[in-house]
């Protein structure tokens, strides 16, 4: 299926019995499922193309929440960073913190993903709090007034990757927080936008996408099999060839593997960011807060 992680959530979690043997999801994702006891263990020995796979992502126990209680639950398959794309005729200089975004120089000519979680998160960052996904309750508000004062600067929020690379070309933007990443950079350019793309010096969101098997999975060997399969160097050279998304056998050309990147993780109160978000971007005033 395609859709959202909320309506793929809803179809796991309001079933007695979940309608997918095999499913695919962000490492923040994976541990809602392993908790609510969604997931079956998977046996890494029937999957050898994990073999193939980088180092980092062999490494499933230095992943947050592909393991519990000493067991694997999900297999890494592909991921992106969510940094900052540039126009290369307004910004000569490659910004190198997300705090660019804020910079009066670019009013009117920033696009910004639409999004509670990620804009906490890399707000958080940008502040220079340790753990972007567990923030106190005055760092909350604290991040919410520095995304109130983000408003200033906006063309825009965007939802999907083509709406953004249309409101990029079309408005002159110089400066976007990619939600979608390189994923992103190879829309914009394939559009004819010379554009650059930079991991902030502060840490860089990242979503790292993984196969898991459900608890009623009616053939493990069968689903075991499949995740091997989607591991093959023919299958995921597709992602990159096709998407412009790192895979997790080779190295991304976009310099992904040395920068500090952080797999995202369930937040302190998703309800709390998703009511903030509303406020700010339905144009709140700072008093609100």
């Amino acid at each position: 299926m395609r859709g959202s992680d909320e309506s793929l959530w809803s179809k796991m979690h309001g079933a007695a019995n979940p309608p997918y043997d095999v499913l695919a999801a962000n490492t923040a994702e994976i541990q809602r499922y392993t908790q609510d006891r969604l997931l079956a263990p998977l046996d890494p020995a029937a999957i050898p193309n994990v073999r193939n796979q980088l180092p980092r992502f062999r490494a499933v126990s230095n992943i947050p929440g592909l393991t519990r209680n000493g067991k694997v639950y999900a297999i890494p398959f592909t991921y992106s960073s969510m940094g900052l794309i540039y126009d290369r005729h307004q910004i000569k200089e490659a910004p190198h913190s997300m705090s660019a975004l804020w910079d009066p120089r670019y009013r009117g000519k920033v696009l910004d993903f639409d999004s509670a979680q990620h804009n906490f998160s890399f707000t958080a960052l940008t502040l220079g709090y340790p753990n972007p996904f567990q923030l106190t309750k005055a760092q909350t508000k604290v991040v919410a007034l520095k995304l109130v004062d983000l408003r200033r600067n906006l063309l825009s929020y965007y939802s999907l990757p083509e709406d953004a690379t249309a409101l990029f070309v079309q408005h002159k933007v110089a400066l976007m927080f990619g939600n979608y990443g390189t994923q992103q950079v190879a829309s914009l350019r394939k559009a004819g936008a010379d554009v650059g793309y930079v991991m902030p010096d502060e840490g860089t969101l990242a979503w790292l996408d993984c196969w898991a098997m459900t608890r009623t999975a009616a053939n493990q060997k069968l689903a075991e099999a499949w995740i091997d399969y989607m591991l093959e160097p023919g299958v995921s050279g597709l992602l990159t060839q096709r998407q412009g998304l790192a895979n997790t056998l080779t190295d991304s050309p976009a310099g992904e593997a040395q920068a500090h990147l952080l797999w995202l993780q369930p937040v302190e109160d998703s309800r709390v960011r998703e009511q903030l978000w509303r406020k700010i971007a339905s144009g709140d005033r700072p008093e609100a807060f």
